[in-house]
């Protein structure tokens, strides 16, 4: 029974997920560079009275119709905090995490997503920003399905304190997710409409 419920999970992942790419798709084109401005003005309201401060942010350079933080990251960086993007090790490894500041070059990667290059320093984060498909009230996100967030905040955490940021346009909310007990909730989500702490 518990691999037939497995099984369901992952089907119904599935079937969400062709639905979050195009909630996703229809967002990006009708709000996507108006909504960057939006989305790092409500990024940056978290941060005052975090420790330690200055913060070690991670973030991710967007590919496709996913949300663009990269003038977050120019403001995180103007602000003083370090910043930094995901490394991809392998398929079933956790991310790790090399510093990187807006304007210093980047090589593609895996999955041709743009990384920093591979002298940069490996960093632990305080906060990761999180890329997803959808998200839902319960702060439950849906990645792609190759488990690396959930894998590598599941480690972060067991090693310190690290919030998880999921970024996205509002309408890839959703009331709730197919999730299993891999999945890693988030702290916070930051949308073009605001900040928010889930249930």
């Amino acid at each position: 029974m518990p691999d037939l419920d497995i099984d369901l999970i992952a089907q119904a992942k599935q079937a969400a997920r062709v639905q979050a790419r195009e909630a996703r798709a229809l967002c990006h084109a009708e709000r996507g560079s108006a909504a960057a401005a939006s989305i790092a003005t409500h990024l940056l309201s978290l941060l005052p009275g975090l420790r330690p401060d200055p913060l070690t942010i991670a973030g991710y350079h967007p590919k496709g119709d996913e949300a663009d933080i990269r003038s977050a990251l120019l403001a995180l960086a103007i602000a003083g905090h370090a910043t930094a993007l995901p490394v991809v090790t392998g398929r079933a490894w956790p991310l790790v995490f090399r510093l990187w500041r807006p304007g210093h070059p980047l090589v593609p990667g895996a999955f041709r997503i743009m990384e920093p290059m591979a002298d940069a320093p490996l960093v632990q984060p305080d906060i990761v920003l999180v890329p997803l498909l959808a998200f839902d009230k319960m702060g439950y996100r849906l990645g792609y399905g190759g488990g690396f967030y959930d894998r590598t905040l599941e480690v972060l955490r067991a090693e310190a304190p690290t919030i998880a940021v999921g970024i996205g346009y509002a309408g890839q909310g959703v009331d709730k997710l197919p999730i299993d007990a891999y999945d890693q909730k988030l702290d916070w989500i930051v949308t073009e409409q605001g900040a928010w702490r889930p249930a």
